[in-house]
This record gives C-alpha cells, sequence and structure tokens, in this order.
C-alpha cells in the first residue's frame, strides 16, 4: 500500500481492520495512551475515562522527570570528566609555571573558560612570578576584600577595577567570571576564570565543583612551593 492509498483510508477500511485483526491495540499498547474513547455515561465524566486522564497525566510526569534525571546524570559526568582531567594536569606539573600553563589549556578545552588567573598573596621573592604573586598589604587585594572574606566561590560580572587587576589588557572582554578563594594555612590566594560570554558564570551557580577546582589547584600549589 503507498502513501497516497494510506492516506485515503477510511472510518470503514479501518474498522474491517481492527475486526480482522483484533490483536492490533495488545501490540500496540502506546496508542491507547493518546486516543480519547468515549463512553455511554451522557455529560458525566465516566470512572473509566478519569482513570486513563489521570494516567496519560501520571506518565508524562513521569516522563519529564526520566528526561531530567537523565540530564543530570550526563552534567555529572561532564562534570567528572573535566575534574578528571584538571586533577591530571596538576599532577603533571613539575613547577609552579607549568601550573598556570596546564590550567589555562585545561579550563579553556574542557572547562570553556576564555582567561584564568592565580594570585598568591604573599611577598613576592621571585621577579620571574611577578604577576602570580601579590602583597599582603597591596592595594590590588582592596577591590576582592569581599570575595575573600568568603570561603564559598562568588560568580557574576566583575567590576572594571577587578577585571584589570586579574585579566589585565583583556579586561573589557570579560563579561561574566568567578574568583575562588584558596584559603589554606600552608597558602592563601585566589583563582580566578573569565568567559567573554555574559551568562558563562552567574550568581546562581553551584559552588561544589568550583570548591574542588580551587582545592585540587591550591594543594598542587603547596606542594610545589615548598619544594622550591
Amino acid at each position: 500500500m503507498n502513501e497516497q492509498e494510506k492516506s485515503n483510508l477510511t472510518s470503514k477500511q479501518i474498522e474491517q481492520y481492527l475486526r480482522q485483526h483484533p490483536e492490533f491495540f495488545n501490540e500496540h499498547l502506546h496508542l491507547l495512551e493518546q486516543m480519547r474513547i468515549p463512553h455511554p455515561s451522557g455529560n458525566a465524566v465516566s470512572l473509566i475515562s478519569k482513570q486513563l486522564e489521570i494516567f496519560r497525566s501520571r506518565h508524562q510526569e513521569l516522563e519529564g522527570q526520566l528526561t531530567e534525571l537523565i540530564e543530570i546524570a550526563r552534567e555529572n559526568d561532564t562534570s567528572y570528566v573535566r575534574m578528571h582531567k584538571l586533577t591530571l594536569a596538576m599532577l603533571d606539573s613539575k613547577t609552579v609555571e607549568e601550573v598556570v600553563e596546564n590550567l589555562e589549556i585545561v579550563l579553556s578545552e574542557y572547562f570553556l573558560t576564555d582567561f584564568v588567573a592565580i594570585r598568591i598573596i604573599k611577598n613576592n621573592p621571585d621577579a620571574t612570578l611577578s604577576k602570580l604573586f601579590i602583597a599582603p598589604d597591596s592595594d590590588d587585594l582592596k577591590p576582592f576584600s569581599k570575595e575573600l572574606s568568603s570561603s564559598e566561590p562568588t560568580c557574576g560580572k566583575p567590576t572594571l577595577t577587578q577585571a584589570k587587576i586579574l585579566f589585565g589588557d583583556s579586561s573589557l572582554e570579560v563579561q561574566s567570571y568567578a574568583i575562588m578563594p584558596m584559603m589554606f594555612t600552608q597558602l592563601e590566594g585566589f583563582l580566578a576564570v573569565g568567559s567573554r560570554e555574559d551568562g558563562r558564570f552567574h550568581y546562581s551557580m553551584g559552588s561544589l565543583f568550583l570548591t574542588q577546582m580551587s582545592e585540587i589547584v591550591g594543594t598542587r600549589l603547596i606542594a610545589l612551593l615548598q619544594g622550591q
């Protein structure tokens, strides 16, 4: 039967087919969920119709919940892979310079960030790492007093002053950022990531993975700085 013939089926032909194939709906139960079958109950709604309506509604609700759970699981898998890549990149770093280089690569490739900045709050004994360290009494710390007073990461749009201190000549390109305090006994500082996308890092984002990120980076920096 071609497509033209299918489209010209009459209700009589359909009825005849169903009479000849009474098992049809047993093999196509999903069709019953979409059908509206009248019942001889006058204007009153039959119990069967109401039950079927409730069943359809509940089925759609469960389907929606399942889809949501699958999406959450997919996001968790993606986050796990990203954190694994970050951990490997930090373990592979043999110097503080390599920490910065590898961090920029892995965050760009797997976390889709455009800018990265690390600041260690300590007087800088090494001129080659001047951009990495920031003195405890530096005025450059003042714009971050609110963020550093919290142990939780902060997301949103940086002020122009904050962006200039962290990202230098690229400050005007940064439309959103996340700043993660690194407050350990052996090290104090912060990690910041920026994006050209306005909504990439927003205030309602969860902080778990950002906190884990700062812990991984901070732990590796402590090991390398103590080994110098």
